[in-house]
């Protein structure tokens, strides 16, 4: 990370740490947790103490106001404590659920409180909001910060803190409706605790080769989903202008938090958010499929992001054609209704039989529609192939479209799909050329155990094996611009850590022209999965992209979920990209 920005000195730094500890860890006893910054101990005149419950670091003012330098006051008469530092100026009132942020409200696991006489504030908190990088060693009970001054070591190595409860879950999915995929150990479903993150410096950052490209010339996405809520919101829905107004202010949200590019789903089930004369459109805009909402919207939000200079890349699901397993409320015009014998039903959904070329080139020709009508800076397909779970039955699908006498089912599922991608791919380059083509399946391709050349993680589901994704196919072919794997795992997750699996997608990518994106998910931060107590997590895994020049930017899983900013997310977005 860049922290010129933050100051080149400790003083006007203020810091904090959500330090995910052991569950159930006692208050320390008097100068037992340590704080160091840039190397050097601060004095504290009274004991920092851990919050049971919330795993949040109290710690005196006084270590804020002498350790950093930053002005404090707190007011006994209304209970509040004021911190300012440079241009931040953050008020937390004495056991409220929220703080101000540069007159911003922002939610609290725990706020300023008099403990023996003693003000005390949470240290992650005040951290994550002004910058400091900040680092819990639990087995030797200390926090170490750092400000960023070159040279300076932060010192730290952040392994400790692991549950005895191995972490299991893994769920790695762009729609909340769509079924978990488990990343585990044994392949056992086990319960979750909080855990500190293991050290973005891995050992595998070594292989990066080089330096990530710049903040302001890289891809920074956010996915907007419209069958999950990003946009239109139900309250827009049949209202052209509530709809207009509400993805205006979402571009305005994201564009201030530094996102240069967003991927809005415009195909979520064989529908349309733009006039086709193949697909129905999408019921999201109207609550009812097949009804005109009045208006274009793909050419509005395209319009709209090039008036912000963000790029628009067209979403789409290539072959989910329900997301319920019934044609009920589809429209005359829908693939399900118009092709029953397309439709495999898999579970609660309704999918187009990837085994069928008629139905592989329909889905081609409804994406060409919008690459030939509008003017989109990318085509970008999710990882809707074959379904993660359940029965897909293509038993007599396997043997009428056979035509190379494949023998295995899995080879052969693989070989439809990588059909549809060569040839969509194609199809869009020779329309045109700079229509970017791109990507984003499962993060984990196959495992160390199931092929040598495989990440060492030990994931339930594989794109390779599952979802029948052969994405080295598609890298090593050209077939696609860019691959935007799912890595929503945080840092030395035990199952899939993310800082193994940006190494082994950067090492795919190495000698082709195929860019690397990393799809992240700030829905997970301060959920109970490993790693995700602090939004400060998302910001050591862009940290660690820095070591790798194969990554050349990020998506994020999805816009709500920036714009609830978590934690404190949307200022250390800021932060790191020198907003």
């Amino acid at each position: 990370m860049n922290w010129k920005r933050i100051g080149a000195s400790a003083a006007g730094l203020l810091l904090a740490v959500q330090t995910a500890i052991m569950p159930g860890a006692q208050a320390a006893p008097n100068g037992d947790i340590e704080i160091i910054l840039d190397g050097k101990s601060l004095q504290s005149d009274a004991s920092p103490y851990i919050v049971q419950g919330a795993n949040v670091t109290m710690v005196p003012l006084r270590v804020i106001s002498e350790g950093l330098g930053a002005q404090v006051n707190w007011s006994e008469a209304s209970g509040t404590v004021t911190i300012t530092a440079q241009d931040q100026n953050i008020s937390m009132e004495n056991g409220g659920q929220s703080a101000t942020v540069n007159g911003k409200s922002v939610r609290l696991d725990a706020s300023a409180r008099m403990t023996s006489g003693r003000v005390m504030v949470p240290l992650r908190f005040v951290g994550e909001a002004l910058g400091l990088k900040v680092d819990w060693q639990a087995t030797e009970r200390v926090i170490t910060l750092s400000s960023g001054k070159e040279g300076v070591s932060t010192g730290a190595n952040t392994s400790a803190g692991n549950s005895t409860i191995p972490d299991t879950s893994a769920s790695v999915n762009q729609e909340s409706e769509s079924t978990d995929q488990n990343a585990s150990d044994d392949g056992q479903a086990m319960g979750t605790s909080p855990s500190t993150p293991t050290s973005e410096n891995s050992s595998n950052a070594a292989n990066g080769n080089g330096v990530q490209v710049k903040a302001s010339t890289s891809m920074r996405g956010a996915w907007i989903s419209t069958i999950n809520g990003d946009w239109p919101s139900s309250a827009a829905r049949s209202s052209a202008e509530k709809q207009k107004q509400e993805f205006t202010k979402m571009l305005d949200d994201l564009q201030g938090m530094g996102i240069n590019a967003v991927f809005v789903q415009v195909r979520a089930s064989g529908d349309a958010l733009y006039p086709s004369s193949l697909v129905p459109w999408s019921k999201y805009l109207t609550n009812t499929q097949g009804k005109n909402p009045g208006y274009d919207p793909l050419k509005f939000m395209i319009s709209e992001s090039h008036k912000r200079g963000m790029e628009f890349h067209a979403w789409f699901n290539p072959f989910r054609a329900n997301s319920t397993g019934t044609t009920s409320g589809l429209a005359a015009n829908h693939v399900a209704n118009q092709h029953p014998d397309w439709i495999v039903k898999n579970g609660s959904q309704l999918y187009i039989n990837p085994g069928i070329p008629a139905a592989r080139q329909h889905v081609i020709t409804a994406i060409m529609e919008v690459v030939n009508g509008y003017d989109i800076d990318g085509v970008h397909l999710d990882d809707y192939f074959y379904p993660y779970s359940g029965t897909f039955d293509d038993d007599a699908t396997f043997k009428a479209y056979n035509a190379n006498n494949i023998s295995n089912k899995g080879d052969w599922r693989r070989d439809n799909v990588n059909s549809f991608v060569r040839g969509l791919g194609k199809t869009i380059h020779a329309s045109k050329s700079k229509v970017q083509f791109g990507i984003s399946p499962f993060g984990v391709w196959r495992n160390k155990s199931q092929d040598l050349t495989g990440s060492d993680t030990k994931a339930g589901v594989t794109a390779y094996d599952t979802t029948f994704a052969d994405v080295r196919t598609w890298i090593n072919k050209g077939w696609i611009d860019y691959v935007a794997p799912q890595i929503y795992w945080s840092i030395g997750f035990p199952a899939a850590g993310y800082d193994k699996l940006v190494a082994w997608w950067s090492n795919e990518v190495k000698n082709s022209d195929v860019k690397l994106y990393i799809g992240h998910s700030p829905y997970k931060i301060g959920t109970p999965e490993k790693g995700w107590q602090t939004a400060q997590e998302l910001i050591k895994q862009l940290e660690l992209n820095e070591n790798y020049k194969q990554v050349k930017g990020d998506i994020y899983f999805s816009a709500q979920h920036l714009r609830k900013n978590p934690y404190g997310l949307i200022q250390l977005l800021q932060n790191y990209y020198q907003m």
